[in-house]
């Protein structure tokens, strides 16, 4: 027997344990996938001869080995035609693509190809002449597109993990309708060389798995920079707080469609984040929403017919209509357009980027309402643009993102939430998604059964620094802080046994001292830095500002701003205020204020 839901590291326990052969958990998930109803699920599966023969020559101590995987059919597996759902285009690749070739080094098999909507070209999992791949959960209800045929594999427990793609919502919308982890890594970290474009500079290969530890053992094995993939990027990791400042939707951007279950779902993911001491802070929505229309309204849709041109000229016929249509509506824009929406983009990208300043990460619905197959058909435009209402931005403006299961509705229906965050915030996402998935109990897959495997918090080399005056979030000199990467840990207060002064400087600086005579704590904030922006950062400061050991009221002792004892008799005691915040807001004066800011 092998357990569900299916995670990497209990099977691979197993082997090596001797409970499980390679051999024979390739053999019983072959099984599972000849078995299963659905036959829209697969366009190609491999000859069972071939995958055993393959897992016989796995060496069973590498870290995926006989991880049984299935690959959306947009990404190239030698000897398998790659269809992108559209028979008139196939062709026989006769080598991997970069992200299959690197799985397969590490001892994972693919089992086959899986369906997905045409040229990856919606979000729903409709549009493809192979059929209509169903949830997991409800046989009239959409899988959710374009990697639809990735994740009900992934669901259903026919293999480990799988590979899909994701432009605008396509490994996120379905991960949320099957229940399992879908993560959307930043742009270019895992390289799309082998895969059909849909648009290539915003497509993202992305990962299906029933648990964050999974999906962060995948990334660390398929990222990397691949010189064949102009958008190829090196890895790099930025961290997040443990206890994050979240942005939420506001009450009125909490759009369900008429979906009350959905949104008492959401309301109830929300309670779940606060429960985790997670401060949730309401955004404004609209420009994210703006960025989000760019993708299928504007001139963005013409980057759908340069991946095809040559094949759409001449078999466009031969393609599904609705897919059709929309890459036929590139026609209508030309250079120029192009040109004026990358414009818009940007001044959508300055009004998001200051709303993610304040934030770590944003937590949304990931899709607002779960159709059924007739449902989607009957509208097939309008409902396919209703479940990218919180995903179409996320690639646009260069973000990562993470969907997790997040319960059901009465009728047994599932419900996901999506953690988005700046490129590169990928690992600390999936630790964040991974809390909170385990915390609201939905469980991974058709199974519903609780991963059994936790993700470790990433390594936080990070060094703490205790600021106490300009360098405070939002204040004059807090950029220095947050240009260097810096990340708000924790505001909070000293030990009661400190002093503040203003100091008699140009402009006048704030100056921290122990005073054990003392019984006021003094309003601080703690930051973190990579060694190397501590350095630079501690390298910048002017006399008679120095970095000493700061108590806080837990009582852990960190780096912080202190100052140089020889000022102090020139120094005013502002001790009463209770820190500089509350001192500057207590200078009224016009030429005051000007003075010290």
């Amino acid at each position: 027997m092998i357990p569900d839901p299916l995670e990497i590291a209990v099977l691979r326990r197993m082997i090596g344990e001797g409970q499980l052969t390679v051999p024979d958990l390739v053999a019983m998930l072959y099984d599972r996938a000849l078995a299963y109803p659905d036959p829209a699920v697969f366009i190609t599966l491999r000859e069972r001869a071939d995958l055993l023969a393959e897992a016989a020559l796995i060496d069973p101590t590498l870290p995926l080995a006989g991880m049984v995987f299935a690959v959306k059919d947009n990404i190239d597996v030698a000897g398998l035609p790659t269809t992108a759902a559209c028979p008139a285009f196939s062709y026989m690749p006769m080598q991997d693509a970069t992200v299959v070739a690197r799985l397969r080094a590490a001892g994972a098999i693919p089992l086959g190809k899986t369906n997905l909507d045409q040229f990856a070209t919606g979000l729903n999992g409709t549009r493809s002449p192979y059929g209509a791949p169903r949830s997991v959960f409800g046989s009239e209800y959409i899988s959710g597109g374009s990697s639809s045929g990735s994740a009900v594999a992934a669901g259903t427990g026919i293999c480990v993990f799988a590979l899909g793609t994701d432009t605008a919502g396509s490994g996120r919308i379905p991960a949320g309708f099957n229940n399992v982890i879908g993560l959307k890594p930043t742009r270019g970290r895992v390289p799309a060389s082998g895969v059909v474009p849909a648009c290539q500079s915003l497509d993202c290969v992305s990962i299906f798995a029933n648990s964050a530890a999974d999906a962060a053992t995948i990334l660390s094995i398929a990222e990397g920079h691949d010189p064949d993939d102009p958008y190829s990027r090196a890895p790099a990791d930025i961290a997040l707080p443990s206890l994050p400042r979240i942005g939420i939707l506001a009450p009125d951007e909490r759009v369900f469609a008429d979906d009350a279950a959905y949104a008492a779902l959401h309301e109830s993911a929300l309670a779940q984040a606060t429960a985790l001491g997670w401060t949730l802070v309401e955004i404004d929505y609209a420009p994210f929403r703006a960025a989000a229309a760019l993708l299928y309204e504007d001139a963005f849709v013409a980057e759908r017919l340069a991946g095809i041109r040559p094949f759409f000229r001449f078999h466009a016929d031969a393609m599904d209509p609705v897919v059709a249509a929309i890459i036929e509506g590139a026609e209508r824009f030309d250079a120029a357009d192009a040109f004026l929406a990358a414009t818009r983009l940007q001044a959508l990208r300055q009004r998001t980027d200051t709303i993610l300043a304040r934030i770590d990460a944003l937590l949304l619905p990931t899709s607002p309402t779960i159709f059924t197959v007739a449902e989607l058909r009957a509208q097939p435009v309008v409902r396919n643009a209703t479940l990218g209402r919180y995903t179409n931005f996320v690639n646009l403006l260069d973000l990562a993102a993470v969907a997790l299961p997040a319960g059901f509705r009465p009728d047994g229906l599932p419900f996901g939430m999506t953690l988005i965050g700046p490129a590169f915030t990928d690992r600390a996402l999936l630790y964040l998604a991974d809390a909170l998935h385990h915390a609201l109990g939905a469980g991974a897959g058709a199974s519903r059964a609780q991963p059994a495997t936790s993700l470790s918090r990433p390594v936080d080399e990070r060094i703490s620094l205790v600021v106490a005056g300009a360098h405070l979030s939002g204040m004059m000199l807090n950029h220095e802080l947050t240009e260097r990467g810096a990340i708000l840990e924790d505001a909070t207060t000293t030990a009661p046994a400190y002093r503040l002064f203003t100091l008699a400087t140009t402009p006048p600086k704030p100056g921290l001292v122990r005073d054990e005579t003392s019984t006021t704590a003094i309003a601080v904030e703690r930051w973190s830095l990579t060694p190397a922006a501590f350095a630079g950062f501690v390298a910048s400061l002017p006399a008679p500002m120095t970095i000493g050991k700061v108590e806080l009221a837990d009582g852990s002792i960190h780096p912080g701003f202190c100052c140089e004892p020889g000022v102090l008799p020139s120094a005013i005691d502002i001790t009463t205020y209770g820190g500089w915040r509350a001192y500057r807001a207590s200078i009224t004066a016009p030429f005051v204020q000007e003075a010290i800011t």
